[in-house]
């Protein structure tokens, strides 16, 4: 069964070699250009998207708006992203034993941000990855999800995990 990476790490890549990829560092930080207007009584956020090449061969790797989407508390709801301050990957070649790093800005209702999943459609040589899942919460340590807090037993994803780990275990009994 799928499981979400949680914040903090890593994902590598099987059909590229050596290539991976973390979600890392969500933190509450203030964009460096100033705040959206259309951010106005959000709380915004930072997140770091890390590209490491482990491998041999160089990668060109491209890594912008709409390959990335972040969803917030336990009902999922889209996060406000502010593409105008984030930092993006564009077309970079990532040589071996070399990383290169996004940072994205984004903000939502505070009481929402403990609870914070990043999905992440990476393009290499242009070819699509798989997309993947990492999930967080704003003031939960790097390498804790929320499926492990209070509040993340009663979401529906952890129930439905929970369902099915428990009819594989009496599959075997």
């Amino acid at each position: 069964m799928y499981e979400p990476n949680v914040v903090g790490d890593w994902q590598d890549y099987e059909e590229h070699a050596g290539l991976r990829l973390r979600v890392h560092r969500l933190e509450l930080a203030e964009p460096p250009r100033g705040r959206d207007d259309a951010a106005d009584g959000l709380t915004y956020f930072r997140l770091r998207v890390t590209v490491e090449n482990r491998g041999t061969e160089r990668f060109g790797v491209h890594l912008e708006d709409g390959q990335i989407d972040v969803r917030i508390g336990p009902e999922g709801e889209s996060a406000f992203m502010d593409w105008r301050n984030s930092q993006f990957i564009e077309g970079y070649d990532v040589y071996p034993l070399r990383r290169i790093t996004a940072v994205l800005y984004a903000a939502g209702p505070e009481a929402a941000l403990g609870q914070v999943d990043v999905q992440i459609q990476l393009r290499v040589d242009d070819d699509w990855t798989d997309r993947r899942m990492w999930s967080g919460g704003i003031g939960l340590p790097e390498g804790t999800a929320y499926a492990h807090s209070p509040a993340g037993r009663d979401s529906l994803a952890h129930q439905v995990s929970t369902f099915l780990r428990d009819q594989a275990e009496e599959g075997t009994a």
